[in-house]
């Protein structure tokens, strides 16, 4: 036992002093293990830092309060979580009925406790005029110097509002305005001022744009001041900091009180002391976990998991040619080793030492560094993620857990280099000869079978309950066996350098000579494009999801402006030429609407004398699942299924900004749209309407019901009964199928709707652009507009713009920058380990471009196999996600079926598509650049090779 202490004592010290006298390769390796512990340590302290406590969490969401209460939207007696995230009506959705109070719900004075000390904390939304336009603000209006509040907000500079007319506003109000603390703002709607005297920060939500002003002074006066312009209030939402006297705080039976008068309730009391899911109604009306069903980002973090495995795997394959690479150049010592006594254990004993003492300062200067790094950027990634940190939380157990896999890496890494130095025999490593191994024939057919199990593994995944887990695994597992297979592609690589010039046939000869030396480098670079790979393809394969998910509302570059308030309809023609002189459009479609009533009436008024008109659907070409007094619970499961099949229940698959299904347009509207149809374009000119959709057609005719009494239309609809109105009877023509009308069903031309005796006003206007208008022309437009004092909203559409998150997008780059560097490190070792050949040219006489491009082709030919290899390898696991997510997908489907959410016409679209420039890029750029990087280090002159002894 003593003996055996010893000997790795003297191992370890003659790993030391062999990893100080090789400081260069030393530190590369160093590098290469500490690069992760440095990422997965400060993601660590990110994450726990910025993982609130349920008291830091409590402290920001409730001030000094003990409860905050609020109106639930329901505004019925309910039950609730005890956290207050999730609730339900008394009794259940299913019998659910809404009150029939016109007015909005108010949290009546008592309905609080006795004796209860109440703040309340008014919200609403405005647009506020800034120094650049408008900008929409969260408005509150809060006691500020309450108590209660306390710790809800951070004041930064400047002081808190007294008065009437004194604002504070958040450090993103300021940065978003361009304003500062002494400026003067005026919400839109109004002429009066209000003075910042504060900048201040909501803790929780760093990139919130607010405004905070005393009670009534912000709000009462704003709502005031629109209505009386005929423009939309502010609609307040009010909820109350309420603090209880005792020690209890606000308990649970006080929380169900609350509950049975409609309030929801966040306590801190129940927050930090849960009751049992027995005594919560909620759970008992409800499954607990009747809306679980998995993290949405489940799959994403299989992603990460993947290529996070993927990178250790890289490091281990990248670190052992590295040890490779140093035990032949320590091959005498070692060979000094065993000519006095020492026996394989004690070669193998040294050369493990190398990766313990390596991997343990690896794992000392990651983790320092980690730290390090985590406290010099906790302001911007407190920034980026929008959230104070409630410390700096070190928890040591993770952070020696982190370190430990530094340690295991380097002992995993110097495994192989460890056995071969340990077989060399004392002659060959004393006189430097290497000697002749032959192939091994196991290692092949392990990596056959590993290849072959962990594909069946990973496609079992995608079928199993815990599918992201095992197709990570199964992936990983394949992986292994794509890696002991390189030896033997290596070979087969070979065969292909009679039909190359000189300079890279030598290059992949002596690749395929020197297998232990080219394998590793290869499968190094092999693991590192197999993660962006992964990464690449599944995010890819996401995005082309997305664009066939996505659906124009208008062709490309085409747009639309719209007087939001109908009531300002008469400026429409003011707002059309405010358009036309920002803008550069090649068309503009003057559109009107058709009223019922007053000009000011919209299609969804209530008010005295504000009818709508509706195009009417014959009788025989509705949908039964529409038509039926109880919808589709009047049919069953397999009827309804059937029945969505019918062209009569096909839902249009388009993002509709049109709210008036029936316009007075001409035939530049068809321009703005890009309806071609000449047909439909000759029937505008001859006066008759153009139709897009034929299920409102019958025999040749539609017909537009003027309904002056929507109550009564309306109730007559839910008793199965025809909707009482005046009918226009019109012929139309029919478009073609297949000509989409982007949400239009009927344009009619003006001389028409004058004849038939409808009524129309302007609300705005369809344009095609020029081009993509800069934000400063949209900015002078909103000001001119704003100066105008008319609502109006302009939309243009302007295709598909993708939907990559920051963190894949992230994820994505990293993994590309380990491969280049994987690539480079891995090549440059073997560049390293084949010195002695380009001395051998060199004392041949060589000239040095010779001995550059050589180089450079043995650099470029390890890394274009690893490129790809790594690609085929790593095309499986995003192909495995990617199938889970498909299941996941169709388990949400009939989750939502069963529930009776399904909607008509959905359809599973999970494609997997390959990212062929992706593909490109790595196939070229890493093989050059590698190339391009060994040639230009390569030395022009060297000393010429002394002929070893022997």
């Amino acid at each position: 036992m003593i003996s055996w202490y010893h000997s790795w004592i003297a191992a370890i010290r003659i790993a030391r002093r062999d990893a100080w006298r090789s400081k260069g390769r030393s530190i590369l390796v160093l590098a290469m293990i500490a690069l992760p512990i440095v990422g997965v340590s400060a993601a660590d302290l990110t994450m726990r830092s910025a993982e609130l406590s349920v008291e830091q969490d409590l402290q920001r969401r409730l001030g000094a309060a003990d409860a905050e209460l609020s109106v639930s939207h329901m505004n019925v007696p309910i039950y609730q979580s005890p956290g207050g995230d999730r609730s339900a009506p008394v009794g259940g959705y299913e019998s659910y009925e809404p009150p029939s109070k016109d007015e909005d719900p108010q949290l009546l004075p008592q309905s609080l406790p006795a004796g209860a000390e109440v703040v309340k904390d008014s919200t609403g939304y405005a647009k506020l005029r800034t120094t650049h336009g408008l900008l929409d603000t969260v408005l509150r209006e809060i006691d500020t110097h309450s108590p209660l509040v306390k710790g809800r907000f951070t004041l930064l500079r400047g002081r808190l509002p007294e008065e009437a007319g004194e604002v504070i506003a958040t450090t993103a109000f300021l940065k978003e305005s361009g304003y500062f603390v002494g400026s003067s703002v005026n919400p839109r709607g109004t002429d009066h001022e209000y003075k910042i005297v504060g900048a201040y920060e909501l803790p929780s939500a760093l990139k919130d744009v607010q405004l905070i002003a005393p009670p009534g002074t912000l709000l009462t006066p704003l709502d005031k001041a629109l209505q009386a312009a005929g423009a939309p209030g502010v609609r307040a939402d009010d909820k109350y900091l309420v603090k209880v006297g005792g020690a209890d705080g606000f308990t649970w039976n006080m929380v169900k009180e609350a509950n049975a008068k409609g309030l929801l309730v966040i306590s801190r009391a129940v927050a930090l002391h849960k009751p049992a899911d027995s005594e919560v109604p909620l759970y008992a009306q409800e499954p607990k976990d009747r809306f679980g069903g998995g993290s949405a980002n489940a799959v994403e973090m299989a992603v990460l998991a993947t290529v996070v495995g993927l990178a250790m795997l890289e490091i281990c394959l990248l670190a052992g040619p590295a040890f490779a690479v140093g035990a032949r150049r320590s091959r005498r010592q070692l060979g000094l080793v065993g000519a006095n006594g020492g026996d394989r254990q004690h070669i193998r004993a040294i050369v493990l030492s190398g990766g313990l003492v390596i991997g343990a300062a690896a794992a000392v200067a990651g983790t320092a560094i980690g730290i390090a790094l985590t406290l010099g950027l906790r302001p911007l990634l407190e920034e980026y993620l929008g959230l104070r940190w409630g410390g700096f939380e070190l928890r040591p157990l993770e952070l020696a857990a982190i370190a430990l896999l530094a340690v295991v890496t380097g002992l995993l890494a110097a495994i192989v280099p460890a056995i071969t130095a340990s077989r060399q025999t004392v002659l060959a490593s004393l006189t430097g000869r290497r000697g002749v191994r032959r192939a091994n024939r196991v290692l092949p057919v392990l990596g056959l079978i590993a290849v072959a199990g962990g594909a069946a593994i990973a496609l079992y995944g995608t079928v199993s309950e815990t599918g992201s887990l095992v197709v990570a695994g199964g992936s990983a597992i394949a992986e292994l066996g794509v890696v002991a297979l390189t030896p033997v592609l290596v070979g087969l690589f070979g065969r292909i350098g009679r039909w190359m010039p000189l300079s890279p046939r030598l290059a992949l000869r002596d690749a395929v000579r020197n297998r232990g030396r080219t394998a590793p480098a290869v499968a190094a670079v092999l693991a590192a494009v197999a993660g962006t790979v992964a990464v690449a393809t599944y995010q890819h394969s996401k995005d082309v999801q997305a664009r066939h998910e996505y659906v124009a509302a208008l062709p490309h570059h085409t747009g639309v402006i719209e007087v939001a308030d109908n009531s300002s309809y008469k400026d429409v023609p003011a707002v059309r030429e405010a358009l036309s002189k920002e803008f550069s459009l090649s068309v503009r479609a003057d559109v009107d609407r058709l009223v019922v009533g007053r000009p000011g009436c919209d299609t969804y008024s209530r008010e005295t004398g504000c009818g709508r008109a509706e195009i009417i659907v014959p009788k025989e070409q509705r949908c039964p699942l529409s038509e039926s007094p109880h919808g589709p619970s009047d049919f069953t499961p397999a009827q309804a299924k059937e029945l969505r099949k019918d062209p009569r229940c096909a839902q249009p698959r388009h993002r509709n900004y049109v709210e008036n299904e029936a316009v007075v347009a001409d035939e530049k509207l068809l321009t703005a749209l890009a309806v071609t149809d000449p047909g439909a374009v000759a029937a505008l000119n001859s006066g008759k309407p153009v139709s897009f959709d034929k299920q409102n057609v019958k025999d040749g005719k539609v017909t537009i019901r003027l309904i002056t009494d929507p109550d009564a239309a309306d109730n007559a609809r839910g008793k199965g009964l025809e909707k009482p109105g005046e009918d226009k009877v019109l012929p139309v023509y029919q478009v073609p199928e297949g000509v989409n009308g982007w949400g239009f069903k009927l344009i009619l031309p003006t001389a028409t709707a004058k004849t038939a005796g409808l009524a129309t006003a302007p609300f705005g206007s369809y344009f095609a652009l020029d081009g993509m208008p800069a934000s400063e022309q949209r900015q002078r437009l909103d000001g001119v507009l704003d100066r105008m004092g008319v609502d109006a909203r302009v939309r243009i559409e302007q295709g598909y713009q993708g939907t990559n998150s920051i963190e894949m997008l992230a994820l994505t780059l990293f993994a590309g920058l380990v491969t280049i560097g994987a690539a480079g490190i891995a090549t440059g070792l073997a560049q390293a380990d084949a010195e002695a050949d380009l001395k051998t040219l060199a004392a041949v006489g060589a000239p040095p471009r010779v001995r550059r491009t050589l180089s450079g082709f043995q650099c470029g030919v390890i890394a274009l196999m690893g490129v790809l290899l790594g690609s085929a390898a790593g095309i499986l696991p995003a192909v495995g996600l990617r199938l889970v997510q498909e299941r996941e997908m169709q388990r949400f489907l009939e989750r939502a079926v069963s529930m009776g959410y399904e909607s008509a016409g959905t359809e599973i679209y999970v494609p997997i598509a390959m990212p062929w420039g992706t593909l490109a890029g790595l196939l070229v750029l890493v093989p050059v650049g590698a190339a391009l990087l060994a040639a230009l280090v390569t030395r022009s002159g060297g000393a010429l090779a002394r002929r070893a002894a022997g």
